[in-house]
């Protein structure tokens, strides 16, 4: 393990903008973690994962630790269900076509979701209908002051939408290095209840379809909508999609007769905010090399080299806009460093 100094994080963050780490170590092993851990005490620290949810607007004054754990593997199993732990370096995409590669049952319709294992509870990642807590059983993390590794169940995490304990309670406090998953290997529970899904289905004459139909489904979608970070600098939906109550809701419906919305409550629904922000004037807009992307208004994009400032203005923007024009506050999904 070697700690490097002034290092360029430009590759390690998905929207490719320019920021230096004071240090930064690779840990491929939570034995190598624990050692980092406890020889580094009194440094500040910052942990690293994929790097697909954030935004850096400045250098990180710490020691970065970007965590590479590596595997995967079937802990238990039985005629219904199979419990899979990976560990947090694992790309989650690749986990998911391994999972259905072993008709595995539960994660396909996040197929394509940029990023690592170790964060997926930490944002409670959802998309299509699906979130991970659905079928997260548990996960290990270590406590960046003592070393010890604890458990933490699905009660425990305190999951919501985009939200867990992760990001309150307990943040800065753990860094996660496996998770375990409950899939089905039979019987399973396919979800096509969003449109697009039904719609790209039918496109393909599937009515019946597996877990490897949805999952193509998905990734034909999002590639469609989303920009490959590879090709062009983004951290996936960068605004959550604001949940409202009913009565709330009616009000600004009453005046936006046209508006979008899904129902996931008795008491509270959900408005797309890509819509809010394409009806704002925002979807395609360019501001220099920052910009609200053509296909997707959810997505902000870096054209070149754009600073995290810079896109991190068109954020704000588009939230005051949104605010002023519907009264309705959009808040980021990314991590804002």
């Amino acid at each position: 393990m070697e700690i490097q100094s002034n290092f360029s994080l430009k590759n390690y963050n998905t929207f490719g903008i320019e920021a230096k780490a004071k240090q930064f170590v690779a840990v491929h092993s939570v034995a190598e973690l624990k050692t980092i851990l406890e020889e580094n005490k009194n440094q500040k620290k910052f942990v690293l994962g994929g790097g697909s949810n954030m935004l850096l607007t400045k250098d990180i004054d710490a020691l970065v630790i970007h965590i590479d754990l590596k595997g995967k593997k079937i802990i238990q199993e039985n005629d219904d269900f199979v419990w899979v732990e990976s560990q947090a370096g694992e790309i989650w995409h690749a986990f998911v076509l391994w999972t259905i590669d072993n008709n595995f049952g539960g994660l396909e319709n996040m197929s394509l979701i940029p990023g690592n294992v170790g964060t997926t509870p930490v944002q409670n990642i959802g998309a299509y209908g699906t979130e991970i807590k659905d079928t997260f059983v548990s996960c290990e993390a270590m406590n960046i002051e003592s070393q010890e590794i604890k458990t933490f169940t699905n009660a425990e995490c305190n999951f919501g939408y985009r939200e867990s304990i992760f990001k309150h309670e307990v943040k800065d406090q753990y860094i996660i290095t496996s998770v375990i998953y409950k899939l089905t290997k039979r019987n399973h529970k396919i979800n096509t209840s969003y449109g697009d899904i039904l719609a790209e289905l039918s496109k393909n004459n599937i009515s019946v379809p597996t877990l490897k139909d949805v999952s193509n489904a998905v990734i034909t979608i999002r590639q469609s909508k989303l920009p490959d970070p590879k090709e062009l600098g983004n951290s996936g939906s960068f605004f959550k999609n604001p949940i409202l109550l009913k009565s709330d809701f009616e009000k600004i419906h009453q005046k936006f007769p046209e508006m979008k919305y899904y129902e996931v409550s008795e008491t509270e629904v959900k408005v797309p905010a890509g819509w809010l922000i394409e009806q704002a004037g925002f979807k395609g807009k360019r501001f220099g090399d920052a910009g609200v992307h053509k296909n997707q208004a959810l997505v902000l994009v870096n054209y070149g080299n754009a600073t995290g400032q810079e896109i991190l203005a068109v954020s704000k923007d588009v939230q005051d806009t949104v605010f002023k024009t519907f009264g309705i506050h959009i808040e980021a999904e990314v991590n804002v460093i």
